[in-house]
């Protein structure tokens, strides 16, 4: 297709991880096992939750919505990954690059939001436990859980449209393996300053902040956890908080590396694979080992099945 004398680009050609054609298939089987056993870790967690009493209240729940959103966050790239790896179907439509960067974006937005939900869920449990059932009612916790994807999706539309406006005739070889502004915006014959500071002041409110936030309700959880005398009670305090710390901190270090800088680097894809799989992966591993009362649910769960 031909406009203006200049070739538009009708479809993108990811390069992935074609730089490594010997060990195409241990790529493939390593992302294979990951996106399987996130699919499997999260299910496990989301049916854990729904079926034991004992896991319901807002911070199983918030847990459980975490575990939906991890799957289909995980689900917008790897199967393309796994495609591009296996069959070598490396092509994506103009139109479809465009709605994975949207759901890509506004998953990775609500991610940022609902972890700063479940945060605050912590702040109040740990500095507020007398207030906490009647705080933290079943309709505040629907809200609370409701408004990351609400803003996530809303938010991100502006940046997806303002970049897909952009004029596109070549090349179109993405170095990487999904539709991510920086990669596409790179590839834009047009001006893109106005798309990538769309995309940069976004970072900011949708990580940066949240990020920050974050920091504060925990600085406050551990000054009211410094307090506590009783070596027990800190040690339960902290335990029920930091399986949520270091699923924030692997989440949102990877994501201020790619997304608080301008432009593209090598390493993106590197980095982005962090986040997009391999917390998701390992998010289900850390909220049951190192969680007494999960652990006792799936022990409850199986010797009923069992029995």
């Amino acid at each position: 297709m031909v406009q203006a004398n200049k070739t538009v680009v009708e479809e993108f050609v990811f390069m992935a991880f074609t730089d490594s054609h010997q060990i195409q298939i241990f790529i493939f089987s390593f992302f294979l096992l990951t996106y399987i056993t996130c699919i499997i870790g999260n299910l496990a967690i989301i049916v854990v939750v729904k079926l034991e009493p004992s896991l319901h209240n807002p911070m199983y729940f918030f847990i459980s919505v975490f575990s939906v959103l991890e799957i289909m966050f995980a689900s917008v790239t790897v199967p393309k990954l796994l495609a591009i790896l296996i069959a070598h179907n490396n092509t994506i439509s103009f139109v479809g690059c465009f709605t994975q960067m949207c759901f890509f974006g506004s998953l990775g937005v609500t991610e940022c939001h609902l972890l700063m939900m479940m945060a605050f869920d912590r702040h109040v449990a740990i500095n507020n436990p007398l207030r906490y059932p009647t705080i933290m009612t079943q309709k505040v916790c629907i809200g609370l859980a409701i408004f990351p994807w609400v803003f996530g999706f809303s938010s991100v539309i502006i940046q997806v449209v303002l970049t897909a406006q952009l004029e596109y005739c070549g090349p179109n070889s993405v170095d990487h393996y999904f539709c991510d502004f920086a990669p596409i915006q790179s590839l834009a014959c047009s001006d893109p300053s106005i798309s990538i500071m769309s995309t940069s002041y976004a970072a900011i409110v949708d990580i940066i902040i949240p990020f920050l936030i974050i920091i504060g309700f925990y600085v406050c959880i551990i000054i009211t956890v410094s307090k506590i005398k009783s070596n027990d009670g800190k040690k339960k305090a902290f335990s029920t908080c930091s399986s949520h710390l270091i699923v924030a901190s692997l989440f949102y270090g990877t994501a201020m590396i790619v997304y608080a800088k301008s432009k593209a680097s090598f390493y993106d894809k590197y980095l982005t694979f962090i986040y997009t799989a391999f917390t998701p992966t390992i998010n289900p591993v850390i909220y049951t080992f190192r969680n007494r009362d999960v652990k006792e649910a799936f022990s409850n769960l199986v010797n009923r099945v069992v029995l």
